[in-house]
């Protein structure tokens, strides 16, 4: 929907909601109100099954990736489309369909912590069926990274920005923490619809060898890791459960100077899947 807010008009004429001969500016604003009011409607209708885009760069992700937005609304719908214009290009024309203007503080009561860009969506959160399907496919061109009992949000979204960036097919995490949660949505940028993500025991795993990140493994270096490979880490604070180390049937070590008690998940992700790429993926990204 196109944003129906005060005119702005040329050289000469009324400004930005003053009235000219004939023009009270009164319906410019009452179709703005009515714009904003069919949003949050649409957005009230959906918020529960659907999954919060938070921020111009999460909707842009989920768009090119085939999500499902039923609404995407913003504070500053010219400040969007600019950011398209400059970013995005191939999604502008879309994005110009799809945003509504809303006032700010309508936008700032949707989600938990404004962003930058004053933009929030929502979409169709995928299957759970295909991403299952996905993940258990053979042959498996591209690993799968598992998270092991996660605790931070933030790091979870990371490593989902990585893998997708890598081609990886899928992550999958074990324990409580929800990998759909918003936090982690907006720390992948949208980009949990660039690949599988989905929430497993540890006896659920799709198949493949399972190659354990741990400081008493086999140097990395020495290793080329296989195409259909799950990729598991241990949280930074426990290491490996219990019932995923029995899982691997390799244990592989990043190299770490001593005395350095641990990587970030995030940056041990991204070291295992650079390594991946680098020493014979076939389906990694150029």
């Amino acid at each position: 929907m196109t944003d129906l807010g005060p005119d702005a008009s040329g050289p000469g004429g009324p400004g930005p909601g003053v009235s000219g001969p004939g023009r009270t500016g009164e319906p410019d604003v009452a179709a703005a109100a009515a714009t904003a009011a069919a949003a949050l409607a649409v957005w009230r209708a959906h918020v529960g099954p659907c999954v919060l885009l938070d921020g111009f760069h999460a909707l842009k992700h989920a768009l090119r990736f085939g999500a499902e937005v039923p609404v995407a609304v913003t504070s500053d719908r010219a400040g969007a489309l600019a950011l398209a214009d400059e970013l995005a290009p191939d999604v502008r024309g879309v994005l110009d369909g799809l945003l509504d203007q809303v006032p700010h503080g309508t936008y700032a009561s949707l989600v938990a912590r404004p962003h930058p860009t004053a933009v929030a969506a929502l979409a169709v959160r995928p299957s759970r069926t295909a991403n299952l399907r996905a993940l258990a496919r053979t042959p498996r061109r591209t690993p799968v990274v598992v998270l092991d009992q996660p605790r931070n949000l933030g790091n979870a979204g990371a490593v989902i920005r990585l893998a997708a960036g890598f081609g990886a097919t899928g992550v999958v995490t074990t324990g409580t923490l929800d990998p759909w949660h918003p936090t982690v949505v907006r720390g992948g940028a949208g980009l949990h619809f660039a690949t599988a993500v989905e929430r497993l025991d540890v006896g659920e795993l799709p198949p493949g060898p399972v190659f354990a990140l741990d400081p008493e493994g086999e140097d990395i270096r020495a290793l080329e890791l296989p195409d259909d490979a799950l990729l598991a880490f241990g949280s930074e604070r426990s290491g490996l459960s219990r019932e995923l180390r029995a899982r691997a049937d390799h244990l592989v070590a990043l190299p770490m100077r001593p005395q350095v008690s641990s990587y970030n998940l995030a940056t041990s992700v991204a070291m295992t899947l650079y390594h991946w790429s680098a020493t014979g993926g076939v389906g990694h990204v150029a």
